[in-house]
């Protein structure tokens, strides 16, 4: 199955967050190639409180073997060993932050994931990192490609491909 996975992160040392949680990923039992990996991105806040500092943003592409929740567990686990609090503020700075996008066709509504992600459609963070490297994907119930959902975002917001590398 393929799943895609949003990185961020805005606290600390920002790229080494998205570098360690990227390791931890690739770790992960049940990966399978290939493993596509967007341009690293600098954001603006978005929905965060006035003082948030600027994001750093990518998302990942996986083939994996285990089911959604089962993945889902295994991301919360690497936020968790890498510094995350169980238990924020919905929206607040963090110094890690990983999303699961999609999984393959996968149409699911629980307390614990919601996929395809709900609010991955209307944000620019993460749509162009995943037009990037999936222009064509059309997600479980759109009728658009990703490449075609971004461009109808109304969000302008600055984002800045980076030179910075995994």
């Amino acid at each position: 199955m393929r799943a895609g996975v949003a990185f961020g992160s805005n606290l600390g040392d920002r790229l080494g967050h998205l570098q360690a949680a990227s390791a931890e990923v690739m770790c992960i039992e049940k990966l399978e190639p290939p493993i596509q990996v967007s341009a690293i991105y600098e954001t603006e806040p978005v929905d965060c409180d006035a003082a948030a500092g600027k994001f750093l943003n990518a998302v990942i592409e996986i083939g994996y073997t285990g089911d959604a929740m089962e993945l889902l567990q295994r991301l919360r686990e690497i936020e968790k060993k890498l510094g995350r609090p169980s238990r924020r503020e919905r929206n607040a700075s963090r110094t890690l932050d990983l999303d699961l996008l999609y999984f393959g066709d996968a149409l699911l509504s629980t307390p614990e994931l919601e996929l395809p992600h709900p609010r991955m459609t209307t944000r620019r963070f993460v749509l162009a990192p995943l037009a990037e490297i999936r222009p064509d994907l059309v997600l479980p119930s759109q009728k658009k490609t990703v490449t075609e959902l971004l461009a109808a975002l109304p969000d302008r917001s600055p984002l800045v491909r980076t030179s910075l590398q995994w």
